[in-house]
């Protein structure tokens, strides 16, 4: 019984060591909440995806889609030369969009680092440019206020020790192909080689807002959390940055303190995500077009409404857009993607107040017809955003009794409210609870105008 007991015990403490290897941050949910706080308030951020590959101009995994060989690719490196690169400017159509903080490309996939890593050759200081464009455009972003962030790609086409998978270039078919290519390969080696980049982005520029991995793909010919000691690497990352937030993709979803949100990209939720029952911060990360690096040639860009639906969308579901800039290979945006950003400040002039602070709506309240829905729990402010114009009468539907005003968002003229009035003619139920809206006929010089409702 005695070596039974002993036996049970030493289970115990084997199973409670391996949950304890699954933990890598203390911190309560408070804490954490505490520490995510200004991000979730911000709800609007900029990701800039720029590199070598802005010169090829015809997507960002150009490399990969094209088969192209580190030789072939290396003319890229050669001339590349920004000469119009300006961060101040780029800072400040960020913040004239209304967006809140930036993330950009510190390394791609391609391997080429745009910060003067001394790991390795093959970064920005050695091309034509020869400044690191990585302490520009921090110095740039936070002289406007902007928090920042930084991308790092987890996967590196150009380092020599990092193993050929089935995202790689020069990808093959089967086991024994992709053994003989890794003959020579260490991926060990390339471990340090990551952890030291990222040791150094995250002590050579201050306060890091962001850190944003990308990406893993366990499997076969895949890779995950073991192949990027992910465990390790954000120990560290957190020890060196304490206040960081980081987002999901290095693989250890199941790891407390592994990451802090979910990053759905380029589709809209359903609904607010969920782990366990329990609702998570989320982000999701969007184009203007179908391309995150500057694609020339690429013309599916969405239009001022289905941007402002996106970001509108995020919010009314808990979540945060980052939408992506792809800058050429001049250092300048690509001019559809200024057109955009200033309609997009435009609308955000006069309306942020229904997305800065906000979040889903309580249960109680169900969206009006073609009409979505934010929440500001501090000023108990509820927003309608009408995707679709309604005429004359808005129905607000159980809304009887929880509100005291209502007005227009972008110029705060009254909406005047009403019961539904009883009727003969048919086509217009609705339940003693419903209050109307009464609303101009003529819509408003407003992309998607916004009623504001002041609760009771």
């Amino acid at each position: 019984m005695k070596k039974l007991t002993t036996l049970i015990l030493l289970g115990i403490l084997i199973v409670n060591s391996a949950y304890s290897q699954e933990k890598i941050w203390n911190e309560t949910p408070e804490q954490k909440k505490e520490r995510l706080a200004w991000w979730t308030d911000a709800r609007f951020g900029m990701f800039i995806h720029w590199g070598l590959y802005a010169q090829a101009a015809r997507h960002e995994w150009v490399k990969n889609r094209e088969r192209i060989t580190t030789e072939e690719y290396q003319k890229y490196f050669e001339i590349f030369n920004p000469d119009l690169f300006d961060p101040a400017d780029w800072a400040k159509k960020a913040k004239a969009a209304g967006m809140k903080y930036a993330v950009i490309t510190s390394k791609h996939h391609e391997g080429f680092t745009m910060f003067d890593s001394k790991y390795t050759d093959y970064k920005v200081t050695n091309t034509p440019y020869s400044k690191d464009i990585i302490k520009e455009w921090v110095d740039a972003f936070r002289a406007e206020g902007l928090r920042i962030g930084f991308y790092y790609s987890l996967i590196d086409w150009h380092h020599p020790d990092y193993t050929i998978d089935s995202r790689h270039p020069q990808r093959v078919e089967t086991k024994e192909e992709y053994d003989k290519l890794n003959k020579n390969r260490d991926m060990a080696v390339y471990r340090e080689y990551m952890k030291n980049q990222v040791r150094e982005i995250l002590t050579s520029y201050g306060k890091i807002d962001i850190l944003w991995l990308d990406f893993s793909f366990p499997g076969e010919f895949g890779k995950g959390r073991d192949d990027w000691g992910s465990v390790e690497l954000i120990k560290m990352v957190r020890e060196l940055q304490p206040g960081i937030i980081i987002d999901d993709r290095a693989d250890l979803q199941d790891v407390d303190g592994g990451w802090d949100f979910m990053t759905p990209e380029q589709y809209k939720v359903d609904k607010w995500p969920e782990i366990d029952g329990k609702k998570i911060p989320w982000e999701t990360c969007q184009t203007f077009s179908g391309s995150w690096g500057y694609y020339r040639d690429e013309y599916t860009w969405k239009d001022n409404k289905q941007l402002l639906g996106l970001l509108i969308e995020s919010v009314s579901k808990g979540g945060n857009l980052l939408l992506n800039v792809g800058p050429t290979a001049r250092g300048v945006f690509d001019e559809r993607a200024d057109v955009a950003l200033e309609k997009m400040g435009e609308w955000m002039k006069f309306n942020s107040r229904s997305i800065y602070g906000c979040t889903q709506a309580p249960n109680e309240f169900e969206a009006p017809a073609n009409s979505l829905l934010t929440y500001n729990p501090e000023t108990n402010r509820l927003y309608i955003h009408l995707l679709d114009y309604p005429l004359q009468k808005l129905r607000l539907p159980g809304y009887k009794g929880k509100v005291k005003y209502a007005q227009f968002l972008h110029d705060a003229s009254e909406i005047r409210i009403s019961e539904p009035r009883q009727h003969n003619r048919g086509g217009d139920d609705h339940s003693t609870g419903d209050l109307d809206l009464s609303v101009p006929v003529a819509k408003p010089n407003v992309e998607i105008p916004v009623i504001e409702l002041f609760l009771n």
